[in-house]
């Protein structure tokens, strides 16, 4: 008996055999993907770069060398490339560096993957069509309407030009446990939803599919262990949540999550004009991933409260809830 308990012990401190790479660890979506999978028997190392703390390794991918080294020292079974210049507007005011970090390290890391035969999975996103006729199926023609788009799409290219066997994994707008409100399109309103003494002028133009980081992983997840399984599993995949909400809905619905009013938001229906242009309704057609058994949706009031009660102002409210 005592033996077994020895052997037992054993098992519980061995290092995973599958080994996965992520990169924008730091990311709120890198943070998921790597808790994913490090808490399904999978050895999970994350790169960052700005954020970089010490459980992540500090990478910039642009540089080429320290690339090679991390991937050859590691021999990952897969890959996850999570890291991105995200944001529309910056992606316009930097093209170059935005160019740099979308498609060049994109190829490069690509490249570096097939030579160690690891399964490359790219983040890309619905940003790559022109939200004219949804939904969108993967074999559906991209028609990017600003640079974000174009430097996503052009990545997705110089990934599968790189390497034939990777996936790409297209996904809508993001939220889920931020470190900041900032770090998340939909968790940025929640000050706007808060502070009901102003008035907020909300879009309600653009239709989104608000998609939890946490799904996203589960995801990447089970398309890593799919593969594992079957060489044929590869391509372009589509994965989104399905509550289709403008800005302004989600912020009522955050509001009536917290029961805070929503009176002082203010729908606006016109075309935006300022920044880089977006595509009115980029749904994404999800059926190929679900025919292979491969999703997780977590209801958006749900999502959005464990994501957000930590920013909440009023303590009445926690009070409430916890005590």
């Amino acid at each position: 008996m005592p033996e077994m308990l020895v052997e037992m012990e054993q098992e519980d401190v061995d290092i995973p055999s599958r080994r996965v790479l992520i990169t924008g660890a730091t990311g709120l979506l890198g943070r998921a993907v790597f808790k994913e999978f490090n808490e399904n028997n999978w050895n999970a190392v994350g790169c960052g770069y700005r954020r970089a703390q010490p459980r992540f390794e500090q990478i910039n991918l642009l540089d080429s060398i320290a690339v090679h080294d991390i991937i050859h020292e590691f021999q990952p079974h897969v890959i996850v490339h999570c890291a991105a210049e995200r944001r529309p507007d910056v992606v316009e005011s930097q093209p170059d560096a935005a160019s740099q970090l979308n498609v060049a390290a994109s190829g490069n890391l690509a490249k570096e993957a097939a030579g160690v035969g690891a399964f490359l999975i790219y983040i890309s996103t619905d940003y790559v069509f022109d939200g004219t006729s949804p939904p969108y199926k993967e074999t559906d023609v991209p028609n990017p309407l600003n640079l974000y788009g174009k430097t996503k799409l052009e990545g997705e290219k110089a990934v599968l030009e790189n390497n034939e066997g990777a996936a790409v994994l297209r996904i809508p707008v993001l939220y889920g446990e931020v470190e900041r409100l900032e770090e998340s399109a939909v968790t940025v309103m929640f000050d706007k939803v808060q502070f009901s003494n102003k008035s907020a002028n909300m879009d309600h133009w653009q239709q989104r599919f608000p998609t939890n980081v946490k799904d996203v992983a589960t995801v990447c997840r089970q398309l890593a262990e799919k593969r594992m399984l079957d060489p044929s599993v590869k391509g372009t995949f589509h994965w989104s949540g399905n509550e289709q909400m403008t800005k302004y809905e989600m912020a009522c619905a955050i509001a009536d999550a917290f029961n805070l009013p929503s009176s002082h938001l203010r729908p606006i229906t016109d075309c935006p004009v300022v920044g880089a242009l977006r595509p009115r309704n980029a749904q994404l057609d999800c059926s190929k991933l679900e025919m292979l058994g491969i999703g997780q949706r977590t209801p958006f009031r749900a999502g959005i409260k464990e994501s957000l009660w930590p920013f909440l102002v009023d303590k009445r409210w926690r009070q409430t809830v916890f005590h």
